[in-house]
């Protein structure tokens, strides 16, 4: 309930107002399970609400959702009045406006971020990469940063991841090693995340925080509530998401020093879930950003089962605290007790330790921050109730709310898949291949005009061995027609010769025959003189 400049919280022997000056200086709703974590939660929620200042919360067990939905007036709040001071009559139980965002796709307004949003800092942490493994998703994304492919959803994640590895020996004097068996292993983290919703939750058009910063028409601050029943059940989203927020705020609002009342706030439901194995450069980064988020007039408020469940530095930061009961019923839970008991300024009318293990429901130890900054003696106080519904909103009133941001819903309604990575991507494996394609058909041109050539060549040798076998040939051919030719002439030769031995052995014999018969007649040698002149005139 506020009044005036102070949201009043609970009421001891004193009232426990939280002063809106001092809300950005962080705090923490702590406290067994049914023990009234939610309503304390919700009477906050509504103070801001009413004094015009937008609030973030997850809505984990569906109950949240009543914050749109005016109370009823039971027994027990009677009593609470009765309590309070407070007159029925004068007392307007009313809902707060909200806005229903939804992360996996359901009823309310998408929420997505990019994957270039998330960064691999944060996205490592989400996918459980080694520290090697978180080296290769920095080199991916560096090297979509160079090449100006943006990184908008998991598929341009998974085409980049290929691309680098594809080209890894390309990188490796740039950028480093990327071994393969890295990006196989953060490919498998990838179906992990898609399998809890990652394919939903990362695209576009992607969350403008400025949205959550926006007021209903009547001035009051919209409660910005994020179904988180499915999503608790992926505590890894569900951390790096709002860890990503608190983040995205620290860095993109401008400074504004200490203003009267935060500009936002922001509660962190299931906060343990944030912390569980946290690498320590995630958690300074944490303890970095609650410290300096204030000065941006930011908020933040955990919400937990006990104060243990947040690092020291980090529980340091949070001045403004309603610890619900807590049990002890070991050594180790009774020193959780004591450390939370200690976490106050004492006061000398009650035992701290004792009052948190005897709180009932709606009952909590309170101490805020005071006009100076400083924290207040503790106070066992009972918590106020609020105005809103105590339980879920109805389907029918949902259904109202769902419509009245209607115009939201325009904005983030259907995602919007423009040119990224992996368009850009398959449009250079696609030139790639056209550029591969020609050059085979220049390389098949080339061996062709080659082939003709060799053929043309082998035809020519093939001419010449042809011609210089036939002039082999018909030089052979013409040698044996003179072969044979002298052959003849010899034959003819030695045919002559021996027709002209005959004739003279003829003649001789004539000669001597003739010779014969003329000796008895001249005298022997007259007789062969005469027969040789006869004979020798017929050669």
């Amino acid at each position: 309930m506020l009044v005036n400049d102070k949201i009043w919280m609970a009421q001891g022997d004193l009232p426990c107002c939280l002063l809106l000056n001092q809300a950005n200086r962080h705090g923490l709703i702590a406290g067994a399970s049914g023990t009234g974590k939610t309503v304390t939660l919700k009477v906050m929620a509504e103070g801001f609400s009413e004094a015009g200042v937008p609030v973030f919360m997850a809505d984990v067990k569906g109950d949240v959702t009543g914050m749109a939905d005016a109370g009823t007036c039971t027994n027990f709040i009677r009593k609470r009045m009765d309590f309070f001071g407070i007159k029925e009559e004068e007392f307007r139980f009313t809902g707060v406006p909200v806005r229903i965002w939804d992360m996996l796709g359901d009823k309310g307004l998408p929420v997505r971020i990019t994957i270039s949003d998330m960064g691999p800092v944060l996205l490592s942490r989400l996918l459980g990469l080694t520290d090697v493994q978180e080296g290769v998703l920095n080199i991916v994304f560096r090297v979509a940063d160079d090449q100006q492919m943006l990184l908008i959803d998991l598929k341009d994640l998974r085409a980049m991841l290929n691309y680098v590895a594809e080209h890894s020996k390309d990188y490796e004097t740039v950028y480093g090693r990327v071994s393969s068996a890295s990006v196989g292993a953060i490919q498998r983290a990838l179906i992990s995340v898609e399998d809890q919703g990652g394919d939903i939750f990362f695209g576009e058009p992607d969350l403008d925080l400025a949205d959550w910063f926006a007021c209903a028409p009547d001035g009051r601050g919209y409660v910005n509530i994020l179904n988180a029943a499915k999503l608790i059940q992926m505590p890894q989203i569900y951390s790096m998401f709002l860890l990503w927020m608190l983040s995205t705020l620290f860095d993109t609002l401008p400074e504004v020093g200490d203003p009267d009342k935060p500009r936002f706030v922001f509660f962190f439901d299931e906060a343990h879930l944030l912390f569980d194995d946290m690498p320590k450069s995630l958690t300074d980064k944490i303890v970095q950003v609650v410290k300096l988020i204030r000065s941006k007039g930011v908020g933040v408020y955990f919400i937990t089962q006990s104060p243990s469940d947040i690092p020291d530095e980090v529980l340091a930061q949070l001045s403004n605290r309603v610890q619900h009961g807590l049990r002890a019923y070991t050594p180790a839970e009774m020193k959780s007790v004591k450390a939370a008991a200690a976490s106050f300024r004492t006061n000398p009318k009650f035992d701290s330790v004792e009052a948190l293990q005897d709180l009932g429901t709606g009952e909590g130890l309170v101490s805020f921050l005071d006009d100076e900054g400083r924290p207040s003696v503790v106070e066992r106080a009972k918590v106020l109730f609020p105005a809103c519904n105590m339980n879920a909103a109805s389907d029918e009133l949902m259904e109202e709310v769902y419509l009245e941001q209607s115009n939201l819903m325009l904005k983030y309604g259907d995602a919007v898949d423009r040119e990224s990575a992996f368009e850009m991507i398959i449009e250079q494996n696609e030139a790639d291949a056209e550029a591969e394609r020609i050059e085979r058909a220049k390389e098949e041109e080339r061996r062709r005009r080659e082939a003709e050539k060799a053929e043309a060549a082998r035809q020519r040798q093939l001419e010449r061995e042809a011609e210089a076998e036939r002039r082999r040939i018909e030089r052979e051919i013409a040698a044996a027609e003179r072969k044979r030719e002298q052959e003849a002439a010899r034959q003819a030769r030695e045919a002559e010769k021996r027709a002209e031995q005959k004739r003279k052995a003829r003649n001789r014999a004539a000669t001597e025959a003739v010779g014969t018969l003329l000796s008895p007649v001249f005298g022997k040698t007259t007789g062969k003189k005469i027969a040789r002149g006869i004979f020798g005139t017929l050669r």
